[in-house]
């Protein structure tokens, strides 16, 4: 195996955690778990899948995952979601990655292929992302950000492209997508305001029709036929939502003022 670990954060993911533990469980030695009150069987699935499983509040995407990959053996690791998991080919290209011992760059992107509930593999020429994932933590880190979690590259850290995708089947029918997405924009809105960030009325017009364009058209939903129609507006409508909801807070701060 390679001197790898893998992480994950959690919270009732007992549905999806499985795939993900089997597509990692002859790459790694060491499995982490960060879970945030699961009340399904989420950590006793862990538990019996060898991971290490550690307690932690919610503090928000960024400092969760911080914190993951602080509790991790190796320095070298791999984030992963509860609902991914690693193909066969990308399983195959890490392994040669650590058979010379440490790989040449220090961080590596690497694609996220979307599953959809009622796919068995991602549509042909789907539109698809390819964050870091796999990096050494010594150099570089994930960002304390509560809505975007990302990782951010160290001084003079180069990352390269790995060509092995990650399976992502982040909903598991549009109804989650929706409340998904309404939970989310309440993250967005709460670091709007701290950026005191503003909306104008021309922006919140345009917001839904050219969201729609880009996710329809730009991130090629166009090729799930009539299921992408429905993922396309979804995305629209929680893109104006979360400016919406600046808004609101906005007009209830005045209100609040004016009775002084």
């Amino acid at each position: 195996m390679a001197d790898l670990s893998v992480f994950f954060i959690t919270l009732n993911e007992e549905d999806r955690l499985g795939p993900a533990l089997a597509s990692v469980r002859d790459l790694v030695d060491d499995i982490v778990v960060v879970d945030s009150g699961s009340t399904d069987g989420t950590v006793r699935l862990a538990e019996q899948a060898g991971a290490r499983v550690v307690h932690n509040d919610f503090p928000g995407y960024g400092r969760q995952k911080r914190l993951a990959e602080s509790l991790c053996r190796h320095d070298w690791v791999l984030n992963l979601d509860a609902d991914e998991r690693v193909t066969p080919e990308l399983a195959a290209e890490i392994r040669a990655l650590f058979a010379g011992g440490r790989p040449p760059q220090g961080a590596y992107h690497t694609p996220i292929l979307q599953l959809y509930p009622h796919q068995d593999r991602p549509t042909a020429g789907a539109f698809e992302y390819d964050p870091v994932r796999l990096y050494d933590r010594a150099r570089s880190q994930y960002s304390e950000s509560p809505v975007h979690d990302r990782v951010v590259l160290g001084a003079g850290v180069a990352a390269g492209r790995l060509k092995g995708g990650i399976l992502h089947q982040s909903i598991r029918n549009l109804s989650h997508l929706i409340a998904k997405s309404n939970a989310y924009t309440d993250k967005q809105l709460e670091e709007m305001l701290a950026k005191g960030r503003k909306v104008s009325g021309l922006r919140l017009a345009v917001e839904f029709p050219f969201s729609f364009l880009k996710a329809y058209v730009g991130r090629r939903y166009f090729l799930m036929g009539t299921y992408g129609i429905g993922v396309a507006a979804t995305y629209a409508y929680f893109r104006l939502m979360r400016l919406a909801k600046l808004h609101e807070a906005r007009l209830l701060k005045e209100k609040v003022q004016a009775k002084g």
